[in-house]
């Protein structure tokens, strides 16, 4: 029995638990958005609004308290990755790149220097949610399912800079039906006028 266990267990064991919640929060940090099944989503929802609790208050302590549940690791390492020749690469919509100078690269094309995750929360992700009390993420349901398990996927989300009023897993084709229907009904009564004169 599970008495006073809070938390879903997403059958594994507690550290891969844990490191896949710190992966997915990562994730999410970095691009704003990230997609996963409902079960990870629901976990990772509740670990990532308490950092970002955490977060708000700008002290060593809150410092010290994200590196110890966050694995610090270096960003945006793929956004000036010198191997990669893609010149339509783009970045995280949530985010603005990080200059030239702040990413650098040995001869071996490795990442040398880059931002950190913990900073990055502390100047970037934290001042978004100042004067918010809570309610940080969002989770969206996709109409797709994974294609091994046909498990439904959701889009997790930090709330916030979302663009323009359509904000969902896909495009709403209400417009587009509307529009077909008034087409046609002027196409009818313009058939019908034209018989009846």
């Amino acid at each position: 029995m599970r008495h006073r266990i809070a938390g879903k267990q997403l059958c594994v064991k507690s550290a891969h638990r844990r490191a896949m919640l710190r992966n997915l929060a990562a994730g999410l940090f970095e691009h704003g958005q990230i997609e996963t099944t409902l079960p990870k989503a629901k976990a990772v929802q509740r670990f990532v609004e308490k950092l970002i609790t955490i977060a708000r208050t700008k002290s060593l302590a809150s410092r010290r308290l994200l590196v110890s549940r966050l694995t610090d690791r270096k960003l945006f390492a793929w956004v000036a990755d010198p191997n990669v020749k893609d010149p339509n690469k783009k970045a995280s919509a949530f985010w603005d790149l990080p200059a030239e100078k702040d990413i650098e690269f040995n001869r071996y094309g490795e990442l040398r220097k880059s931002p950190r995750l913990v900073e990055h929360v502390l100047t970037k992700v934290a001042p978004l949610f100042a004067n918010r009390p809570g309610g940080y993420t969002r989770i969206i349901k996709l109409d797709k399912h994974r294609l091994g398990d046909a498990s439904d996927l959701v889009l997790l989300q930090l709330v916030g800079k979302e663009d323009g009023p359509q904000v969902s897993g896909r495009k709403s084709n209400r417009r587009a039906t509307a529009d077909k229907r008034t087409a046609f009904a002027a196409k009818i009564r313009k058939a019908a006028e034209k018989v009846g004169a």
